[in-house]
């Protein structure tokens, strides 16, 4: 084997692992933050209490495919909360259908969730990840409806969905 052909062989593998990650929505996210937050497990307890797809969103800042959640077509009276941890993130109020495939907000329940900087994929976003255990939710772009402008495109197996009772 020449030296063209290993450099060519060498670019096809390493590729093809960048793509396949990129397909799956993978990231080398590390599954502990070092930020502190009021919930902390070991990755072990996290697997423990997590579905596979969940652990994936909400511990490796995976995402799930579009039209894949069954939350993106509810709008029932009620509350989105936080797969992880069980924090209120997000009422039915505020959430629309921006076409994309994922249940989409316009505005979080004030202090339920905290954002940082995502470069992956070759670009620059701002995740959206639950103020009280650090679970990656999705992401949050500028191009919602009024009153904010924002759109809160959130993963639905990061949440769960609680119908409003009857009091």
């Amino acid at each position: 084997m020449n030296r063209r052909r290993f450099l060519e062989m060498g670019t096809v593998i390493i590729g093809t692992g960048w793509f396949s990650n990129y397909l799956l929505g993978q990231t080398n996210a590390m599954t502990t933050s070092k930020e502190q937050f009021e919930v902390n497990k070991t990755e072990q307890e996290w697997r423990e209490t997590l579905t596979p797809e969940q652990f994936n969103v909400l511990r490796k800042h995976g995402t799930e495919r579009a039209g894949t959640s069954s939350l993106d077509k509810i709008y029932a009276e009620g509350v989105f909360t936080c797969a992880g941890c069980g924090l209120p993130l997000f009422t039915s109020k505020t959430k629309y259908n921006s076409g994309t495939g994922w249940p989409s907000f316009y505005q979080p329940i004030e202090d339920a969730i905290g954002t940082s900087v995502d470069r992956t994929l070759f670009m620059t976003r701002t995740e959206v990840h639950c103020h009280r255990c650090g679970g990656h939710l999705g992401h949050v772009f500028n191009d919602g409806p009024a009153p904010t402008g924002k759109r809160y495109c959130m993963n639905g197996v990061a949440m769960k969905f609680e119908p409003k009772t009857e009091s």
